[in-house]
């Protein structure tokens, strides 16, 4: 496995959650990284993703003032803090990596090409 996402669990609504996506990877951090969720029923969706450069992020617009993704370098992490849950940001969490480096934070699937396991995040209600 060559990236791993983890963190995910059961909440209520209104709380909080921090997902993180390591990798095996040289060079990982030359990449941009995105989180995607899977909701039952629905199409693998874009969250959020984190460019090369740390201050470049971008954000659905379910996900704009409730999520924030960041890299650990020291961790070799990419995190995503999730705030305000509610019962729409249940799903399958996954982090991806795109095809080449040094790229702006894209929000399409196609644009990534390796993609980790996901990790399973349920809020109640």
């Amino acid at each position: 496995v060559q990236l791993q996402a983890s963190g995910g669990g059961l909440v209520q609504s209104g709380g909080s959650l921090r997902l993180s996506c390591t990798s095996s990877l040289r060079a990982w951090n030359t990449y941009t990284i995105g989180w995607f969720r899977q909701s039952p029923g629905k199409e693998r969706e874009f969250v959020a993703a984190i460019s090369w450069r740390q201050d470049n992020a971008t954000y659905s617009d379910s996900a704009k003032g409730r999520f924030s993704v960041s890299r650990d370098i020291a961790k070799n992490t990419v995190d995503l803090q999730m705030s305000s849950l509610n019962t729409e940001d249940t799903g399958i969490y996954y982090c991806a990596q795109t095809r080449a480096p040094y790229t702006i934070p894209f929000i399409r699937r196609e644009d990534y090409h390796l993609w980790g396991q996901g990790t399973q995040v349920t809020v109640s209600s």
